[in-house]
Order: C-alpha cells, then structure tokens, then sequence
C-alpha cells in the first residue's frame, strides 16, 4: 500500500514543480518535469496491481495526482507560453484543458477502478498532456512557437474535447501480439528507439500525434462503414 502511493506523490510533486518552471518561463524544463510525472504515473498502478494493494483510495489518489500533472500542468505551460496572448480565450482553452480532463478521469474510474480496460473511451489525460507539452515544446526549441502559437491553442481545445467524446483508443497494454509476430514488433520498437536516441522528442512528438489521430481516423471510418451499412439497397446501386 505504501510504496504505490508513494510513487503516485512523487508525479504529483513532479506535476507541481512542471508549473513552476513554467511560471517562470522555463518551458523545456516544464515539459521534462511533465514527461518525468509520466513514468512515474505508469509504474504506480501496475506495482499496485503486481503486489496486489490495489484500493480505492489509491485509485482517487492517482486520479487527483494526475489531473494536477496531466492537467493542471500542461494547461499552466500552454498558457504561460503562447495563451496569455490570446486573452481570454487563452483562459478558456487552458480551463476547458483542466475541467475536461478532471471529466475524463472521473469517467475513467467509474468504468474501470482497478481494471484495465482492453480500449479507452475518449482520449487519455496523459496522451493529451504529452501531445500539448511535446508540440509546445518542439515550437519553443526551434524558435517557431509564436508564429505558430494558434495551432498549440487549437490543439489544446481539440485534445480538451476529445478527452470527454466517446472516440475508442488503443490500450497497448492488452494489445494481443501472435509469437510470429513478436520479431517484427520487437524490430519495430528498437527501430523507434534508435531514432529516438537521436532526435527524442521529435519522435515522441510524431508518436503522440500519430495516436491522437488515430482514434479520429478510426472513428470517422467506423462512421462511414455504419452510414453505409444502414443504407437502401437501391441508394447504394445508384
């Protein structure tokens, strides 16, 4: 019971120090802290589900850690970065980012509490905040964050309502692998690792967007197969 929890303070602290780096302007240190909560995050609950101590208050714990490190956070780096300049619409992009994750993760909770789900319903929290805090992050190193600075605030209305839709999205971590296929997953993940070694968080930041579109392309194709599907015969031939 103990340990679990106290890797889920941990992210939390880490989530607290990401929104004082970003108060006093320093983004790419914002982001690390963002990416560190993120690791930490992932080895709470599955060292919970390994030792068995898996409870409900480890679960709303986890839950209040994450939306101070997956919302609060990227939402104070998005805004202090490129949203001051936008007034209050960069206010409403940073509170939507806030309430809708704190949506998402209570939505979470009530489907699945301990158990892992074979696909998520709406977008994670934490994909949401890597993907803002990769983008904001990527900009700002390359010295193009202000000329882009309306796809960050775009982006961060986007991911804010894709986390409270009903778009399915991978869980990798049930993710069914045949053994004759285990080689080529298992090139493909070195192959992703070779490149991130090189350019880290270019790579992450091409990942992360691959995801969220995904679910975007998967469900606009489920759409259309529907559409087509509950279709007259004779409008079909024509």
């Amino acid at each position: 019971f103990l340990l679990p929890n106290l890797i889920t303070a941990v992210s939390l602290f880490l989530g607290i120090l990401s929104i004082f780096a970003s108060v006093k302007g320093q983004f790419e240190s914002a982001g690390i802290y963002i990416f560190l909560s993120l690791i930490f995050d992932g080895l709470d609950g599955r060292l919970a589900r390994m030792t068995g101590t898996c409870s409900k208050f480890g679960v709303e714990f986890d839950s209040l850690a994450d939306l101070v490190a997956f919302g609060v956070a990227p939402a104070m780096l998005v805004y202090f970065a490129v949203g001051h300049e936008f007034g209050k619409i960069g206010v409403l992009a940073a509170g939507f980012f806030v309430v809708f994750g704190a949506i998402r993760l209570a939505r979470f909770n009530v489907q699945s509490e301990c158990i892992e789900p074979n696909a998520f319903i709406g977008l994670p929290i934490p994909s949401a905040a890597v993907f803002i805090t990769c983008w904001t992050v990527v900009l700002f190193g390359y010295g193009l964050l202000k000329e882009y600075s309306y796809l960050v605030m775009a982006s961060t209305f986007l991911v804010a309502l894709l986390m409270v839709s009903n778009i399915r999205y991978a869980s990798f971590k049930k993710m069914p692998v045949s053994k004759r296929a285990l080689m080529r997953v298992f090139i493909l993940i070195l192959s992703i690792l070779a490149v991130m070694f090189l350019y880290f968080l270019e790579t992450l930041t091409a990942l992360i967007t691959f995801f969220v579109l995904s679910g975007i392309v998967r469900a606009a194709y489920n759409l259309t197969i529907f559409k087509l599907k509950n279709r007259h015969p004779q409008e079909v031939k024509q």
